[in-house]
């Protein structure tokens, strides 16, 4: 155990580290995550208009054509709304003027949504399928900015001139540069951009929604956690749009009324299996708050009211269980555990599949309640998960109590 954790220590967590840190990494998490307000919007109405109420249904009918239309408005211009805020946060973090960033990155998602027939926009390609499209965009076109921008490639006023003037003329040589180029991809050699980077991305897309790819996702992100990286914030600027592409799927399942396709939808690891933040750790502070050692009591205490709210920090850090190979082991089996049981029941339609996005904040059993559009079972779900996340870290709890107390000075 020694000898593996020099290993991800030494070799493993500088690598992982300089790509959770990686400036284009990201300003794509800090994109995916400003556009959370818009999907807890248009998720709202999705669960006034689908009620788990009796004759609810008959009730909401004539107001459903209304009651869908902010739906579209957030989920159906998902891609637009995060190729505009990635542009903007690249932009600034590459010294750009923001709006101008995040306007050319639109112009140029927006050209290759047009179809070449009739000049009309694809409207599917604006929603959760032309995300990893908008993704790409963004950065070349903030990319292609900067390049110019370095090298003196633009256009400059006098310093008289107003603010809002000088930075549409320095923005003229890269905009034009961007439209000629796309434009040539697009409608002159025929090359479907989207088509391609969706036809790359495939395979991860597929592997996130089955059981090996899920599990392999939680193995990592708590593999992360263990050797003090945020395993979370590494891994989602990969995943946060795939997660989040499933959710707009089935939202839009439900609204035409069809089976959700998607188990792996954005909640379902952030509500499900991170149940008291990520580990599960809610099921140590309950297991440890009545601990015989007093260092473990007080943590475990003081750890409670954070993790009721989804942050788990304290405990992490002050059980410890990162670089701790006694609670290393649980912590991960849990989040295998929890990651198996949630899938399979979702898969088999015992509970229901996430459609709602709700703040990583929410409290445990609401969140499992709210996700799912107000499932009472995965409410009661979440309910056993926390007992069944107890079973697997009370051993080694108790193991780590005993070897604490041992080690006190005789009298202490």
């Amino acid at each position: 155990m020694n000898a593996a954790l020099a290993f991800l220590q030494h070799r493993l967590v500088p690598a992982l580290t300089a790509v959770s840190e990686n400036l284009t990494f990201s300003a794509i998490r800090a994109a995916m995550v400003s556009v959370v307000p818009l999907t807890i919007i248009g998720g709202l109405f999705m669960v006034v208009a689908y009620l788990p109420l009796p004759g609810w249904e008959q009730r909401v009918a004539p107001w459903l054509p209304l009651l869908q239309l902010p739906v579209t408005a957030t989920f159906g211009l998902l891609a637009v709304f995060v190729c505009f805020a990635l542009g903007h946060e690249l932009g600034r973090r590459l010294g750009q003027e923001p709006l101008v960033s995040a306007a050319m990155a639109v112009l140029v998602f927006l050209l290759l949504a047009l179809k070449p027939d009739d000049a009309t926009l694809a409207m599917e390609r604006l929603g959760s399928k032309g995300l990893f499209t908008a993704l790409l965009v963004a950065i070349v076109a903030v990319r292609v900015q900067a390049f110019f921008t370095a090298r003196g490639l633009v256009i400059r006023l006098p310093a008289g001139v107003p603010p809002a003037v000088y930075e549409s003329f320095v923005s003229l040589v890269p905009f034009a540069v961007l439209v000629v180029g796309f434009w040539s991809l697009r409608f002159v050699l025929g090359i479907d951009v989207d088509q391609l980077v969706q036809t790359a991305f495939r395979p991860l897309v597929f592997a996130l929604n089955t059981l090996p790819g899920i599990l392999v996702y939680a193995f990592a992100v708590t593999l992360l956690w263990s050797v003090g990286i945020n395993g979370d914030n590494a891994l989602d600027a990969i995943v946060a749009p795939i997660f989040l592409q499933y959710l707009a799927a089935n939202v839009e399942a439900l609204a035409t009324g069809q089976p959700l396709p998607y188990v792996t939808a954005n909640g379902f690891f952030s509500t499900f299996i991170n149940v008291g933040g990520t580990g599960a750790t809610l099921a140590l502070a309950l297991l440890l708050v009545r601990s015989r050692d007093a260092g473990y009591r007080q943590v475990s205490r003081l750890s409670l009211p954070t993790q009721v709210f989804q942050i788990n920090e304290p405990i992490l850090f002050g059980i410890p269980i990162v670089l701790n190979p006694l609670f290393m082991v649980p912590y991960v089996l849990s989040v295998l555990l929890l990651t198996g049981c949630t899938y399979l029941l979702m898969d088999w339609g015992w509970i229901g599949k996430p459609f709602v996005n709700v703040p990583w904040t929410t409290p445990p059993i609401i969140g499992h309640y709210l996700v799912t559009g107000g499932d009472w079972r995965a409410a009661l779900w979440g309910l056993v998960s926390i007992g069944l996340a107890m079973l697997v870290y009370w051993p080694f709890a108790r193991v780590a109590e005993r070897r604490r107390l041992a080690a006190r000075p005789p009298g202490s």
